[in-house]
Parts: structure tokens; sequence; C-alpha cells
């Protein structure tokens, strides 16, 4: 008979009461079995319980505590006298017990993963007196587990790569062609169920990214079949002129190529090379480029993969071809010279304007303008050759040295008539010829001795020349005494015809008491066409010599007088240094002298007295910066201005007016008017000159206080203003003052 769900789930149930019935019905008979336990001094059977194991399922979700199982022992006789404790896992915080029924219950929710059973200890005590009438009982409560955790990848979510264009794997590929190059990602989701599949049961998930990686399946392409670039003429060599790049769909290394130049006429001036990074092909110059002999190049390239992958040969050829035509552009290019480097030589005996050589240069443009030529001076800063402007023609200007310069190296400048900023440079090497203009001379300034007891015959120096000319073959000296000095006693000369000479002493004995210092006149002679000679003299020197022949002194011996002077020899040189003396007390006298006191003539005016200022100033237009005769009497110009940021003070009718102002603010107002002056002047001279001011200041404000100029002691010149200058002139007030009175309270 066929069961439906309902049905199945109620028979399930009956079959559970039963065995639960069963079980209950077993326990019963062995507790009624077992004999009773008695304390000490009683007699008892043996152990009348024994509890294995309870089952409880895990996560019960209920409102009240989830029922265990039963503890009874047969002592109970259901009376209360017997109370039930509970110990050990979870004992009181997890499962409680009845103490009079017995009961197990659980408080909390079970979870048979974090633990899957608890081991516990079940007591029965006397009540009364609190002494176990069972002996203490062991047993597990083993957690049921049920379908509450699902599946869970450990390691997720997962990546994974494949060659595109690949066979079957593990995880097989839906299509048979899967191309990166259209997609190169694909996300799955994998679920893992339990319980096989069946309904009720718990599934997890994972990702699993899977990425196409790249193989060679793909031929580079131009983008298009033909480029065109312009270039000037006057690009220089090594410079780039085009890059170009074929279209490759794979990546990293199955996208690197190849460029060459398969074709065209550009070979030998054009090179292709790839740039690593780009993958870029670029063409640059190998030569110069020239409008007038070639306007444009084609060149043919092909671009093909390094590496190409057999599998995928039969797509087609793994290469490419493209046309680049180069249009060469003109550009107004300066002269150019006929030659790199012009070599000339000139003798240096050549007179001043004549020709040396020639230099030419064209216009390489097709307008063919004519050229000019000329001489940069930082090559020939001395001028000493001219070129003409016209014909290229180079002279020289000036004589020539070949011992100060052997060589010119200038630079000649060509430059377009129609576009002077045009200018070509072309180099000449001029070599200077030698000719026999230097006379020989020693070469170097010999310092000759000779011992007081030299024998005859003795070679006292070795001497050369040299020459500043460089003859061809060589230098040849001829060394002889000078006609006044072949017929001398003292010494003698030797040519060793290998350009040195020998000086030998020719008597015996030389004495410095006699003479001290010889001059040898020597007679050089060289061997060039025509010959030139000089004379030169060798200086020997008389010396005391050891028993080596080793010079210990050369100077002359000072020798005493055999009589001493005499007394009015030594009188004279004492007047003599007395007059000095004498001389030069007076001279300090006459600067000591006192200085004539300044004392004032009465006929001398003292008004007219000339001032000199060493002052030059800034010339005629200085006079005109200032007004000179402002210095002679600040006061008449300073009383008719008014200072606006002083408050005016009480001045006295009877007296002129003054200002009580400190010197240094007079002096620098007065110096600030002037400038301000100046600044206004057109007729100031346009820079800045030093002036001096003799300007002594205002004055005392009480003016001359002399009594010179009253006509007699009763002048009726008042000095009652006297009062009003305070303390310090009170003695002045009681002598000059008219009234009786005093004048300070």
């Amino acid at each position: 008979m066929k069961l439906g769900k309902v049905e199945f789930c109620h028979f399930l149930q009956l079959i559970a009461l039963v065995l639960c019935f069963s079980g209950m019905s077993q326990a019963e008979l062995s507790r009624s079995s077992s004999k009773p336990y008695f304390q000490s001094g009683r007699p008892r059977t043996k152990r009348s319980w024994v509890w294995n194991q309870f089952f409880v399922l895990e996560e019960y979700m209920g409102s009240d505590p989830l029922y265990v199982g039963k503890l009874h022992s047969d002592v109970d006789k259901g009376d209360g006298s017997i109370k039930y404790i509970l110990s050990g896992e979870g004992a009181s915080s997890i499962f409680i017990i009845d103490e009079n029924t017995g009961d197990i219950h659980a408080t909390k929710r079970l979870d048979r993963e974090e633990q899957a059973y608890y081991t516990l200890r079940a007591q029965a005590l006397d009540r009364l007196t609190n002494k176990p009438v069972e002996p203490e009982s062991e047993f597990v409560i083993k957690i049921q587990d049920i379908n509450d955790n699902e599946p869970k990848f450990l390691d997720g979510p997962y990546t994974a790569g494949i060659p595109e264009m690949s066979p079957v794997g593990v995880i097989k590929t839906a299509l048979p062609n899967m191309d990166r190059e259209a997609k190169d990602q694909y996300l799955l989701v994998i679920q893992a169920k339990d319980m096989v599949g069946q309904n009720g049961g718990l599934s997890g998930t994972t990702s699993v990214t899977v990425t196409l990686t790249d193989v060679n399946d793909n031929p580079p392409r131009f983008p298009r079949r033909s480029y065109q670039y312009n270039v000037p003429e006057s690009l220089p060599v090594a410079s780039v002129v085009a890059r170009i790049k074929a279209a490759d769909a794979d990546i990293g290394a199955n996208a690197e190529m190849e460029y060459k130049i398969v074709d065209g006429d550009g070979l030998g001036v054009f090179k292709i090379s790839v740039d690593k990074d780009t993958q870029e092909g670029i063409i640059t110059i190998q030569k110069d480029l020239d409008f007038e002999a070639k306007t444009s190049y084609t060149l043919r390239i092909e671009a093909a993969n390094k590496d190409a992958d057999p599998r995928f040969l039969s797509l087609g050829p793994f290469s490419d071809t493209t046309t680049v035509k180069i249009i060469v552009e003109d550009v107004d290019e300066p002269p150019v010279f006929s030659s790199p480097l012009y070599p000339m030589e000139v003798s240096e005996a050549t007179q001043v304007g004549n020709i040396i050589g020639t230099v030419a240069a064209h216009d390489p443009d097709s307008s063919n303008s004519p050229v000019r030529y000329s001489i940069d001076r930082n090559t020939d800063l001395e001028r000493y050759f001219n070129i003409d402007a016209n014909s290229g023609v180079i002279t020289t200007a000036k004589s020539l040295d070949r011992e100060t310069n052997a060589v010119h190296n200038i630079t000649v400048l060509a430059m377009e008539s129609q576009n002077p900023s045009q200018v070509g440079r072309g180099y000449v090497t001029i070599a200077i010829l030698d000719i026999n203009d230097n006379a020989p001379e020693f070469a170097m300034d010999y310092e000759t001795t000779v011992c007081e007891n030299a024998p005859p015959g003795q070679v006292i120096q070795k001497i050369s020349a040299v020459d500043r000319d460089e003859p061809s073959n060589g230098h040849q000296f001829y060394f002889s005494l000078t006609t006044d000095a072949t017929n001398n006693h003292n010494f003698s000369l030797k040519d060793n015809k290998d350009n040195t000479a020998s000086i030998l002493t020719r008597r015996n004995g030389f004495r410095r008491q006699e003479q001290s210092v010889y001059y040898l006149p020597i007679f050089i002679m060289d061997s060039g066409s025509p010959s030139l000679s000089s004379t030169n003299t060798l200086t020997i020197r008389v010396c005391d010599c050891d028993a080596d022949g080793i010079a210990q002194t050369c100077n002359a011996e000072a020798y005493v007088l055999p009589a001493g002077l005499s007394t009015g020899a030594l009188i004279a040189i004492l007047a003599c240094v007395l007059t000095l003396l004498v001389l030069i007390l007076l001279i300090v006298t006459m600067r000591r002298r006192k200085k004539e006191p300044l004392i004032f003539d009465e006929e001398r005016d003292i008004r007219e007295n000339i001032v000199r200022y060493d002052d030059e100033g800034g010339g005629e237009e200085d006079t005109e910066a200032f007004d000179m005769a402002a210095l002679r009497n600040l006061n008449v110009i300073r009383d008719t201005k008014t200072r606006r940021d002083v408050t005016p003070e009480i001045q006295f009718l009877s007296r002129p007016t003054f200002k009580s102002i400190p010197d240094n603010v007079i002096f620098r107002e007065f110096i600030w008017e002037r400038l301000k002056e100046a600044d206004v002047d057109p007729c100031a001279p346009p820079y800045d000159s030093l002036q001096t001011y003799a300007f002594e200041g205002n004055g005392s404000v009480a003016e001359s206080l002399s009594s010179l100029e009253s006509i007699s002691s009763n002048s009726d010149q008042n000095y009652d203003y006297l009062s009003d200058w305070g303390p310090r002139f009170k003695r002045l007030a009681d002598m000059y003052g008219t009234g009786q009175e005093t004048l300070y309270s």
C-alpha cells in the first residue's frame, strides 16, 4: 500500500510512541527487580539504578524547557522522602532536575556542532538525613543531530584560468571555440546541497571566475594600406621620421612584433626599429636628405609576430605589409663649401698682401643665391689674414712668424646675398713654413767657475746652443771665440762638432786679487741658408776651491790698508756728520714753529674773505643745481617761509624773528628744502653730484651782545627783552637793563 506524506509522518509518530513506552516499561522492570540500598548499619541489595544515556534533539526552539528524561530510584515510595541531585557538565546551567520527581529538563538551546554530549552524575538522598540512599550514578546526555548547517566552500571564491580555444576540462566549456578577444572572463556560481539534494536539505554557494588566457591566434594587421609623411631636408641624421603600428588583438608576448623594410627606394636612407613598450615601428633617417637630389622615397614595410603558434597558422599569414611614402620638403639651406677642410701653406717670409689660397662655397638651393665670404675674427683675433668677399681668395694682412704661431686655424663664413641669415662655415688650416730668421744662442744661462789652482787645458764648462728655427735637416751649430778673444792667454774654446763646445783653461793658476771675473765672448753660427750667427758672452768667476776642485767661495777678498786712517781724516768725517745733524734740527725746528695767531688787521675786511672748497662738483651745470646765494644769508630766505607743522612762538616786536629749533633739525630742513628745489628745477644736472654746504646754523637768537656798536654808555638801546630769556641771562639783564626794578620774579 502506498502512503502519502501525511500518512507517513503519522506512521513515524506512532512508532516513536511505541518505542518510548517500551523503554519506560523496561526501566520500571529493571528498577523493580533491583534490591534496596541500605545505609551503614542496614543491609541492602546491589545497586538498583543504572542510567546509560539520554537523547535530546539540538536546536529546540520552544518556549518551555525541553524534557530530557527521568531519574527514579526504587527506594522512592513517592512520599517525598527522597530528593534527587544532579552534578557534572552543564548541571544547573543547562540541565536542571526536579528534586522531588527526578525529571530532567534542558533550559537552553543545544548545538551538537558546539558539544555533542554531556556527562552528568545523579544522586538520590534522604531528605531528612541528607544521606545517599543510592550510590552516585553517572550517565550521558547525547545531543541528536538535525540538519541545521548548510554546506560551505572553504576556499571560495575561486579563480581559474584556461587558455582560449582549449578542449574540455574539469569545469567543462559549453562552447567549442571560446574566444578571449570576444570575452575574456566568465563568472560561475556553484551550489552544494546536503541530503543528496532532497527536500528539506540545506545548500551553500561559491563563485568561480574563469579567465581565458591569451594565445597567439590573431595576426598583426595595419589599419591602413599606405601612409605619407612630409620631412624637411634639414632634418639631421638619426631623427625620427614617422611611427607606424600594426594592430594585434592578442596581448603580451603574443602581440610582440618585428618590423622591416622589404622593398622601396629608401633602403639605404631609412631604417625601422620597434619600440618595446608600444610595439610601434619607428622610422629614422640614416643619411642626409637633399631636396635638390631626391624629392620623395617609397618604403614597403612588413610587420610580423615574433612567435607564431603553429596551431593557428591555418587562420592566415601572421604578418602584414603597408606602404610608406616620405616627401622631402625644400628648405633654405646655408651655403656649402666644396671641401670640409682647406689645408694651406705659406712661408713666414711672405709679404703682406700675398695670396695664400682660395675657398669656394655655393648655395645648394635651386635659387643658387650669390655667396659672400668673411673670416670669423674669433678665430683670427690678431687679424693676420684677409679674404676677398666675392672670390674667396685669402691673403696675408700682417707679417707672419712661425716661431710665434706655427699653425693658424681659421673659420671662413659664407652667407647668401639674398638671405644673410643663412651662413655656412668652412675650415682653413694655414701652416707657416719656417725660414732661417733666428740666430742661435746659449741653451741656458751658464754659471761658470774656474779654480785659482786650475792647471792649463782643464775643461771648465761645456756649452750648447738653441735655435728657434726648425730646419728640415736639423740644426748644426759652429762655435768659436770672437776675433778679439782669440789671442787671449786665459781661456780657449774647442768645437766638439756635435752642437756643443768645451771651454778650457789656457794658463796655470788664477788669482782673485788680480781679477775675479772674466768675460769670454763666444761666436755661434747655424747652418741655415743664409746662415745666422750671434755672439754670446760667458761669465767666468775665479773661485777658491778645495782639494777635490769644488768651489768654496768666489767673492773677492777685502784687504786691510797697511796704514790706518789719520787723525785729520777722522776729524773731517765727524765734522760732516755734525753738519748733517745740525741741518736736520733746523728743518725740524722750522716745521714746529707756532702758527701765526688769527688776529685780523683793522684794515682787513672779514666779509671779503674767500673760502675755497675743493669740490669740483658736476661741472658747469653743477653751479645751477642750487642757489648758492642762499648759503650766504639763510635768515633772509628762511624768514619768508612758515612751518605749518610747528606752533608759532610769541615774538618780540622789538627784535628780529628767529626760531628756536635744534641744529640737527635746522640742517635737515635746509638740506631737504634744497633737495626739493633741485628736484623741480628743470636746469638741474641730470645726474647726482656731491655738494658742500658751508652752513653753520642760525646762531644765537640773541645775536650780538657786544656794546661796541653803541654810541655811548648812555645809549637809549632797550635791553629789556633779556628778561624774557630766562635765569641764565639775569646777569646780562642787570648790566644792560635800563630799569631799576627787578627783571625776574
